[in-house]
């Protein structure tokens, strides 16, 4: 069998389902089936338009925080904090191990300490002059 590489100039789903695929195979088959499923929490306004709130899934047991975001006219009411316990409840509530989550220096890692996550990784000059970080807090065990 001759393999090629080639870089695709305008990449498709299509293109990253064919890429999946093998990976998927190969993940059950050392880890066993998971099914991710899509958490949303939405923060909303009186005239119910979205103004922020949290996304995430779970997969293999583990709860992933995707996105957090308080609206600026939220910020300092707890509305984070709920947000955070809410998630943590789903995942409980989902047997889950832990959630894990990543954070820019100049957005929430202070924030995601005082909830009781603890600091498992980072990357320096990610954007250039800052670092991103890594996060995680076990629910089990």
């Amino acid at each position: 069998m001759n393999l090629r590489i080639e870089l695709s100039q305008d990449p498709t789903e299509e293109q990253r389902t064919a890429i999946l695929a093998p990976l998927r195979a190969y993940n059950v088959a050392k880890a066993g089936p998971s099914a991710m499923e899509t958490i949303a929490l939405l923060v909303r306004d009186e005239h119910d338009a979205i103004l922020g709130g949290l996304w995430g899934h779970t997969f293999y047991r583990w709860m992933f925080i995707d996105l957090l975001a308080v609206p600026e006219q939220g910020r300092g009411q707890g509305i984070g904090s709920k947000l955070m316990q809410m998630a943590e409840a789903t995942a409980r509530d989902k047997e889950c191990v832990g959630i894990w989550l990543d954070t820019f220096d100049f957005q929430a890692p202070e924030f995601y300490k005082k909830m009781g996550f603890s600091q498992c990784g980072e990357i320096a000059d990610y954007p250039l002059g800052h670092k991103r970080h890594f996060f995680q807090k076990r629910l089990i065990g």
